[in-house]
């Protein structure tokens, strides 16, 4: 468990945010979201950011450590569709989709110029690897000093202090942590009092997308809201029970909000 004490030394201004069931979603653009995290690295600030959904948001719903996190972190950006609507209803008109791998690619294209460097953290078997080739290929000069595929299974607390040593040797400007929804935003929340990066971003699926493992949706199908249906569809088997639980809910629950809030004028 995360103590009060830690996630309470995280707290640090932030962007106004949009309460969607009890989740603080940062009301702002993929714009401000690079110009956030670029000024935290410029003046030496340290934060974890949570790129969240609609599955995210329904996980914290039975989880109240998650719901913290999330609400403790520096920014929670929407990356999911459903989260801007709710946002727009919320009285945000002007918030954006934050998508985790066009603010990866972003920040990377950046880095070439700034030499930000960059550790990546996560996915299976190599993929943190082959996402550093590919990105150092696309962006000639990106300073990658690490990668790390940890295994499935939960780390010995010995493990666990060489990974974080690991980490802190390479110095990194920037870690990337790719390990899905809860897990990476729990690690995140856990490990960022121990390490020496200023910020540290949980993109999950990016880093098969931008690796190149995994199919994007097309862009129509972003926009509408319904990449869930896309990727249901590419990855049946592992996908059907998620979303059969978190689109209903998300959908319940939001109309449930909004026409509370709408009934208390």
């Amino acid at each position: 468990m995360i103590s009060a004490a830690t996630l309470s030394t995280l707290v640090a201004p932030r962007p106004e945010r949009a309460f969607v069931l009890g989740i603080g979603v940062s009301a702002i653009t993929i714009d401000e979201a690079v110009s956030t995290i670029e000024g935290w690295l410029e003046r030496g600030e340290r934060h974890y950011v949570c790129i969240t959904g609609a599955h995210g948001v329904i996980e914290s719903q039975r989880d109240a450590q998650l719901r913290d996190i999330h609400n403790k972190a520096g920014l929670v950006a929407p990356d999911g569709m459903p989260l801007v609507f709710m946002a727009h209803r919320l009285g945000f008109p002007a918030v954006t989709r934050v998508y985790g791998p066009e603010l990866m690619k972003r920040l990377t294209e950046r880095s070439r110029s700034t030499g930000y460097r960059q550790f990546y953290f996560g996915g299976g078997q190599g993929l943190a690897d082959r996402l550093a080739d590919r990105l150092q290929r696309q962006y000639p000069g990106l300073n990658v000093v690490g990668t790390w595929s940890p295994p499935f299974t939960a780390p010995t607390s010995e493990e666990d202090d060489a990974i974080v040593e690991r980490i802190n040797a390479a110095r990194p400007d920037i870690l990337w942590v790719g390990l899905s929804t809860p897990k990476q935003e729990v690690w995140m929340a856990s490990h960022i009092g121990r390490l020496n990066v200023p910020v540290l971003i949980g993109v999950g699926a990016a880093f098969d997308f931008l690796a190149g493992t995994k199919h994007q949706a097309p862009l129509w199908l972003q926009r509408s809201g319904l990449e869930w249906l896309y990727r249901l569809c590419c990855e049946p088997r592992r996908l059907w029970r998620r979303y059969l639980k978190i689109v209903p809910t998300f959908a319940v629950l939001a109309m449930v909000q909004l026409a509370t809030q709408r009934w208390r004028g």
